[in-house]
């Protein structure tokens, strides 16, 4: 009998909990206007803070009668203004209630509301849209299927300080890839959020500087143009560089400089310019020092990696900047038992996130360490880098395991490292590891890793071998996707026997990347596998004996495109090269073939270096 009565105990909680809230939904019904207005006003103090009530209300379907009445031509403005408060605050419960909003169509609903002439209105439609486009549930998407909503908001900036806020929030939040920048910067967003920059509201300056800092990112149009911007007699730059100043909140020190550093890398800033140099670059530091708070110290060191990234000169700055490097150290042990957080919160958070820390480390040591062989040794030094980095390897979190095995791999760049602490530490195991199942993501970078370590010089090679690399090699070379294949290739074409065993399976990868719809960068490289693979002495044979990889060297040698061109002579020069075995026999074949007749139409390039090469090659017939 117990059993019997445990449903109807479950129902009357839970109508006794949504009686409390119909009586709400009851009165947004009632005939007399006035009413439903004070219904309104009553529901919209009982949910603030209280997501259970919220909950409540959204099952009890309050929200289409909140947008019925929002969209009513009788409701009045006090009306519909109160219904968009409402709803907003139901968007700052739960991603649910988000997702519940959505399904109800809310944003067709508040964008049409932008259209009315009553500021209080619009600004609390506008502050409702921000809640719902911030939260992550939520497709950008849908702030671009109607063309007219962008110069529409672009027209609405300059109605208040809330507008303002709210609209460059939004467009900070749903600006995702360069199709929607293009949008942005087409309807004239520099032009109409630059003098926000300087409002005397704090709010809109950081809304605006957040969407400099989105509109910019990996986008030279965007970049060019804010480096000419003007600004009440001053260039956008410098009033960046203002707001990095110490004396600054965080925020604004943080996106200024990531402002600064996305107009470096796509080209618009000199990296050697002071602004970058002495201002961007230390600010970053400034930001991995551990009194920061966690996600600053994460931001910081991220976007600090990506600054230096491609250039030697600022990871030598960086990396004697304030300690970095065993700075850098501390982001591996926090929080820990004895921090000097007293906020439980804080400290909960903070032990949820410090992959995140550790991630950010890793991908800052691999740009430090990118080029330089005394930073690398000054990172390998540091208090148990290699065992963070080979613990980091084995991480459930996929973003650690990838910066970890980046990590790695930049460090691998060093003959000395190769041969010594990577040796001592036995970093091939759990690259090995790595490499069964992982995603796509970590196994380019990690093969591109087992490239370095199966070099002539590297003492891991032979275990390597031994643990069944082979098979795992030649698997990567029938990958789907082009980048696996090449790193396949590249790692076993190191070894001459190995083209012996497998040279059947390596050359009809290397076939199925020249005949594919594959960008040039991977084709050339392609092209400079098969040259290599040709300076072998049984490879040669493998090649000379395959008519379809020999015409794909010829049509290549008539590319239009110099870089594949250089690539095809490669492979040709080694084949022809007169002081080795079998040079005549392999001569008379690519004669016959018409290479001749191709490197004497070469050797007359407008391309110097054509030229040369083709020259070059021409000698070896005649000698």
């Amino acid at each position: 009998m117990a059993c019997l009565l445990e449903t109807p105990i479950r129902m009357s909680v839970l109508s006794e909990v949504t009686a409390s809230s119909r009586h709400y939904v009851d009165r947004l019904f009632d005939p007399d206007p006035q009413k439903v207005l004070q219904g309104v006003i009553d529901m919209k103090n009982a949910v603030i803070g209280n997501n259970k009530q919220k909950a409540n209300l959204i099952v009890l379907g309050a929200v289409p009668r909140l947008l019925y009445l929002l969209q009513q031509e009788t409701s009045s403005t006090e009306l519909k203004t109160e219904c968009a408060v409402v709803l907003g605050s139901l968007a700052m419960g739960t991603e649910n209630n988000v997702k519940s909003l959505l399904d109800c169509h809310i944003i067709p609903a508040l964008l049409q509301g932008l259209l009315s002439p009553d500021l209080k209105f619009i600004e609390a439609c506008l502050r409702c849209l921000r809640t719902i486009f911030t939260s992550p549930v939520t497709p950008e998407e849908l702030l671009y299927t109607d063309a007219t909503v962008i110069p529409h908001l672009m027209a609405l900036l300059s109605r208040s300080r809330y507008t303002q806020e709210y609209i460059c929030q939004i467009f900070s939040h749903c600006c995702k890839g360069p199709d929607h920048q293009t949008v942005l910067f087409n309807h004239g967003a520099v032009q109409n959020i630059a003098h926000l920059l300087t409002s005397v509201s704090y709010k809109v300056r950081m809304q605006a500087l957040k969407c400099f800092s989105v509109l910019a990112f990996e986008n030279p149009q965007v970049s060019m143009t804010l480096v000419n911007v003007l600004v009440d007699g001053e260039l956008l730059p410098q009033i960046f560089v203002k707001m990095l100043q110490r004396d600054k909140p965080i925020e604004m020190q943080l996106t200024s400089a990531k402002c600064l550093t996305y107009m470096c890398r796509a080209g618009a800033i000199r990296t050697d310019d002071n602004c970058i140099v002495l201002k961007t670059l230390p600010c970053l530091v400034r930001m991995c020092s551990k009194e920061r708070l966690l996600e600053e110290r994460v931001e910081g060191a991220e976007t600090l990696a990506y600054l230096i990234e491609p250039d030697v000169e600022l990871q030598r700055i960086a990396s004697i900047t304030d300690h970095l490097i065993a700075m850098l150290a501390d982001y591996f042990k926090y929080p820990s038992s004895v921090s000097a957080i007293t906020d439980i919160k804080r400290l909960d958070h903070d032990l949820k996130h410090a992959h995140e820390l550790r991630q950010a480390a890793f991908k800052l040591y691999a740009s430090l360490g990118a080029n330089d062989e005394d930073i690398r040794k000054k990172i390998i030094e540091t208090e148990n880098m290699m065992d963070r980095i080979v613990t980091g390897l084995s991480e459930s979190s996929v973003k650690v395991r990838l910066a970890a095995v980046r990590c790695l791999h930049s460090l691998s760049r060093s003959v000395q490292q190769l041969r010594t602490s990577f040796q001592d530490h036995a970093v091939w195991k759990p690259l090995m590891k790595v490499l069964q199942n992982a995603p796509d993501e970590i196994l380019v970078v990690a093969s591109s890793m087992l490239c370095n370590l199966l070099l002539e010089f590297s003492p891991s090679k032979e275990p390597i071998l031994e643990s069944g690399a082979v098979e795992l090699l030649c698997g990567l070379t029938q990958s789907e996707n082009p980048a696996l294949r090449v790193n396949g290739i590249w790692a076993l074409m190191h070894i001459d026997k190995i083209m012996s065993t497998h040279g059947k399976q390596i050359m009809q990868a290397v076939t199925l990347i020249l005949e594919g719809e594959h960008n040039i960068e991977v084709k050339e490289q392609t092209l400079c596998i098969l040259a290599n693979i040709a300076d072998g002495t049984t490879a040669k044979e493998l090649i000379m004996t395959n008519d379809d990889i020999l015409q794909k060297i010829k049509y290549y040698m008539g590319h239009s495109h110099v870089k594949l061109q250089l690539a095809a002579m490669f492979c040709i020069s080694n084949l022809i090269w007169n002081d080795e075995e079998g040079s005549q026999e392999r001569q008379d074949k690519l004669r016959d073939m018409g290479i001749v007749d191709i490197l004497h139409k070469l050797s007359q390039s407008p391309d110097s270096n054509l030229c040369d090469k083709a020259k070059m090659a021409l000698q070896q017939y005649l000698a």
